[in-house]
């Protein structure tokens, strides 16, 4: 009788060890690639003290697959896609691979970066900033051209003025 607990023990071990491996299935290796187009956009776009609206959008357009897209023929070699949100829009160029290859980007009345709020309140102290617009020309051999236009008011004037993402006035 013990030798019969023994065994049924000993089988019992043996079956919780074996039966893992013998219901494993043998899947597919899968490869995870960055596409570095992507990811050289998002960072010569990339401000972090923009907007989440924004880098949401800037997101969308980097991500964006357009050989997915129901319009898509592998006849035409560029593709213009469109993307939207109430303050904003980008217009993107993609190639026939999918690839991000440019970006007219708008955005108006957006927080604008620590830098260019300084650089507005030395050069015009005595004004006020009531209205912007964000504009980013992306290249994707280029980089990335950023510059906001600002509508300045003190008082009953106003002034228009441009400045580069980093405040230096054009």
């Amino acid at each position: 009788m013990k030798r019969l607990k023994l065994i049924a023990s000993l089988s019992l071990i043996l079956f919780s060890y074996a039966s893992p491996t013998l219901g494993q299935i043998n899947l597919p290796e899968v490869k995870i690639v960055a596409t570095s187009y992507k990811y050289k956009y998002l960072n010569a776009v990339d401000n972090k003290e923009l907007p989440q609206p924004v880098r949401m959008l800037e997101r969308l357009a980097a991500t964006y697959d357009v050989r997915k897209a129901d319009f898509y023929e592998d006849a035409y070699d560029t593709y213009f896609v469109s993307f939207y949100i109430p303050d904003g829009s980008i217009l993107a160029s993609y190639d026939k691979d999918g690839k991000l290859l440019r970006t007219a980007e708008k955005f108006k009345n957006t927080k604008l970066p620590a830098a260019v709020r300084e650089a507005v309140e030395k050069r015009f102290p005595q004004w006020a900033i009531s209205k912007d617009t964000y504009l980013i020309n992306y290249y994707s051999e280029g980089g990335a051209k950023k510059k906001y236009k600002l509508l300045l008011e003190n008082g009953d004037k106003r002034m228009r003025v441009e400045t580069n993402d980093i405040g230096e006035f054009n």
